[in-house]
């Protein structure tokens, strides 16, 4: 009798470690699923934040290619919306780099639509540092060294020929 009790036992606690391990593979199937659908969000919410930013530039041509010097002659009410403006562009390029960091084509349409708001980034910059360290770091070292190789710098921030 003691033989079958052991035999019996043994396959009981197989039958229990396999049960264990079937339950942890569908906890980590369930992480992995809540990770994917996670990362899909994120991906979707850059593309609005994004095609947000195209509708904006459509509708305000103006802005998405600057005449600075005639946006700052304007008044106040254009320069806020201007700032508005760049504000989102960068919300924009931020919530991309993040969701699709591995993938350069955003990285460089962003590359390509900051260049003209520079001389607006640089005077924002030197006349209110705390603008810029609204983003993340990795925004705000974007920026500034997208101002150093444009060769755009205090006091006159004029865009350098590049």
């Amino acid at each position: 009798m003691t033989q079958q009790a052991v035999w019996w036992q043994k396959y009981g606690t197989l039958a229990q470690m396999a049960q264990a391990t079937v339950a942890l593979l569908g906890f980590v199937a369930i992480l992995l699923q809540i990770n994917e659908i996670r990362t899909s969000n994120r991906a979707s919410s850059a593309r609005s934040a994004f095609l947000g930013y195209t509708d904006l530039a459509f509708q305000n041509p103006k802005f998405a290619q600057p005449d600075y010097e005639a946006i700052k002659a304007a008044g106040r009410e254009e320069r806020s919306q201007y700032e508005s403006f760049v504000s989102y562009f960068l919300y924009a390029c931020e919530e991309t780099f993040a969701a699709f960091a591995d993938k350069r084509e955003w990285q460089a349409s962003c590359d390509y639509d900051l260049k003209p708001h520079l001389p607006f980034l640089c005077e924002k910059n030197q006349a209110q540092p705390a603008y810029l360290a609204t983003y993340g770091a990795d925004t705000q070292q974007w920026v500034k060294t997208s101002l150093k190789t444009a060769s755009v710098a205090p006091p006159d921030c004029k865009l350098g020929k590049t």
